[in-house]
């Protein structure tokens, strides 16, 4: 009976842990330019796995031998070695095609993972320059939604915050007024005089509203244009 009820649990975490590698995957995988975002969601992954350790312990199979001392330590060997398998596979299985390849030759967890934060966790002078151009460059399109705009605007000023360049709060507000599109120009001298908009928060806030005011506008107008061609079809 303990034994079933051993395999039925063995079982269960192994679905569970295939379901964190398909959950991940839905996600953004790594590609270069997204390790600092990556790295903190897959160790909630492999923290959720109970493998999280693998990425700082490395094993060496143990010698054999019939002591109680050699049954402890092959069995807690052969703990690790499954558990950097899972980690290995949930790892790799997170990155783009071309960095599977690249990584796929370590053979275990913590080898892996220091290999890809060499690689991917320093900010070199080109990264940060493309990072800030396309931070200044970036504009709001007349049909992408000032949720998902502003949400756009605030990752790359968290990613600019990871390598070290910090935008005051001044400068938030001025980057996103900056890239509002002409149909918003009667927008763009609001905040700018507002003394209650000091912050990226504040101005989310005050766009956020405005784009509501404007999508409950529209629909009055339908609803208004809808019923004078009632009116004129009766009159």
């Amino acid at each position: 009976m303990l034994i079933v009820k051993l395999l039925c649990f063995t079982s269960i975490m192994s679905t569970a842990s295939k379901n964190n590698v398909v959950e991940l995957n839905k996600d953004e995988k790594l590609n270069g330019d997204n390790y600092k975002i990556w790295s903190i969601k897959v160790q909630y992954v492999l923290e959720e796995q109970e493998v999280l350790e693998t990425l700082n312990v490395v094993m060496s199979e143990p010698e054999a031998g019939n002591t109680v001392q050699h049954r402890r330590d092959h069995e807690a060997y052969e703990a690790w070695k499954n558990n950097n398998s899972l980690a290995c596979i949930t790892l790799l299985s997170s990155m783009d095609n071309d960095l599977i390849r690249e990584f796929r030759v370590y053979a275990n967890a913590k080898d892996l993972w220091e290999a890809v934060k060499i690689k991917f966790g320093t900010t070199s002078v080109t990264r940060l320059r493309s990072l800030t151009i396309k931070f200044d460059i970036y504009k709001k399109y007349s049909d992408v939604h000032m949720k998902k705009h502003l949400g756009q605007m605030s990752n790359m000023i968290n990613e600019l915050a990871d390598t070290g360049h910090v935008l005051t709060d001044e400068q938030q507000v001025q980057s996103v007024i900056c890239s509002l599109p002409h149909s918003w120009d009667h927008m763009k001298m609001t905040p700018t005089h507002n003394e209650y908009i000091e912050t990226f928060e504040d101005v989310r806030r005050h766009l956020r509203l405005e784009e509501e005011r404007q999508e409950a506008a529209k629909m009055m107008g339908a609803k208004v244009h809808y019923i004078n061609l009632q009116l004129k079809k009766w009159f």
